[in-house]
């Protein structure tokens, strides 16, 4: 009998193992990480959010991937410039892994969150932002239209999806 229920629990052990992997495998944080926009009806879009963003205030976050696969999300203020109807993220890094995976992958999420409200009877936590899907920008021309002060280490990134915080 115990080497029965050993042998039951080692099997358990073995297909969960197996398992494991193969649901982490192709998970989308964005799409699937709430079946609900919880906070469609505060969400940021279009000219509203591009100017919350530039007002230096809020939170601000930037997801990129790892070469391994992993998650790497840093902290720091990104800007919004809009030409011709598209929005695009402006971001100056330093020399850092996020910088590193923007350069390999071309790719990341950004989220930035209002600071929430102080009026009586507000949610006392963030509601009001957006999570923005990017891609970089490669077109030389619209690389100069996009920075005209030509700052050094601005890189930018077209503003190809834009969904609700939660």
């Amino acid at each position: 009998m115990k080497k029965l229920m050993y042998s039951l629990l080692l099997c358990a052990l073995l297909l969960t193992a197996a398992l494991v992997p193969a649901m982490a495998e192709g998970t989308d944080a964005v799409s699937s990480a709430s079946v609900a926009d919880f906070y469609g009806a505060t969400a940021l879009t279009g000219d509203e959010l591009m100017d919350a963003i530039n007002s230096t205030s809020g939170f601000y976050l930037v997801s990129t991937t790892n070469p391994d696969g992993t998650p790497n999300s840093a902290y720091f203020i990104f800007a919004m410039r809009k030409n011709e109807d598209k929005y695009y993220l402006q971001l100056g890094l330093a020399e850092n892994q996020s910088k590193q995976n923007l350069a390999a992958n071309g790719e990341g999420l950004a989220v930035y969150a209002a600071t929430p409200s102080s009026e009586e009877g507000a949610k006392p936590y963030a509601v009001s932002g957006a999570r923005i899907r990017f891609k970089a920008v490669t077109d030389e021309d619209l690389l100069k239209v996009l920075n005209p002060e030509g700052r050094e280490g601005s890189l930018f990134f077209e503003v190809t999806e834009v969904r609700p915080l939660g």
